[in-house]
């Protein structure tokens, strides 16, 4: 297993964890299902009514999709297997609060699981970038939901200025991807103290709630997306070249 899973009944927190800090937390296929299997199987547990989201370790809480995994694509311009676009908890109809709390690094596919969160909790060790555009790949299901998240000069800057740079947890929190900045190994806990004060209301209003903050946000996203697999398409370079830009990656970066 490479996700935790602990429930506490008497506050009705459950908190997941990625549970892969060798490899940073990265998201194989096997982590990709288990995250499918979790959402779902919160969808039918009553006794949970708020949920904590967060990284195991100290280095990352995600840094996006592992670099080792396989995913097949069809033989055709117009599938495109994203294997990532189900990992987040709104995509698998999950509408009981989601609160994200960030350690260390959050990058690339990361966007997806911050993204469907209902806010995010950090603390400074915690930075924010999308590596995408360095290696010669389009962002775009990531910048989207960042575009969401952050003004629109943050979300182009994070995407564009690719692993040069990254944002740390005080300015992320300045622009607001992140409501809360706590002490240092503080993150877990204030997320779990928020997710406790909001599974003390009652559920149908809090649910009725989230629905309703998404539904602000779905339709854009779902204008958004439909473009995504063709900027992709037209954008990406061959796999082959992706690995030679990865190889000759150099050390260093900004934080902002």
């Amino acid at each position: 297993m490479s996700l935790g899973l602990s429930t506490d009944k008497d506050t009705g927190v459950a908190v997941v964890t990625l549970d892969r800090p060798d490899r940073h937390n990265a998201i194989d296929l096997e982590t990709r299902d288990e995250l499918v299997a979790v959402w779902r199987e919160l969808r039918f547990d009553d006794t949970v009514r708020a949920v904590v989201l967060t990284g195991a370790g100290e280095r990352a809480f995600c840094t996006g999709l592992d670099r080792e995994a396989v995913v097949p694509q069809p033989n055709s311009p117009y599938m495109t297997d994203d294997p990532l676009l189900l990992v987040g908890p709104k995509s698998n109809d999950l509408w009981k609060p989601v609160v994200a709390a960030v350690r260390g690094m959050a990058c690339g596919g990361a966007f997806y699981l911050l993204g469907e969160a209902d806010f995010v909790v950090a603390d400074p060790t915690a930075t924010f970038f999308d590596p995408h555009t360095t290696y010669g790949m389009v962002s775009a299901y990531e910048s989207m939901l960042m575009a969401l998240r952050m003004p629109h000069g943050e979300a182009a800057r994070i995407a564009l200025m690719g692993s040069a740079e990254r944002l740390s947890a005080r300015r992320a929190h300045e622009i607001g991807l992140v409501s809360e900045l706590t002490e240092p190994g503080g993150a877990l806990e204030a997320a779990v103290d928020c997710a406790a004060v909001i599974a003390r209301y009652p559920e149908q209003g809090v649910q009725g709630t989230v629905r309703a903050l998404w539904a602000a946000r779905e339709a854009a996203l779902a204008h958004a997306f439909a473009q995504a697999p063709h900027l992709i398409a037209l954008g990406n370079l061959p796999g082959g070249r992706q690995a030679e830009l990865f190889a000759a990656r150099r050390p260093g970066f900004r934080t902002r």
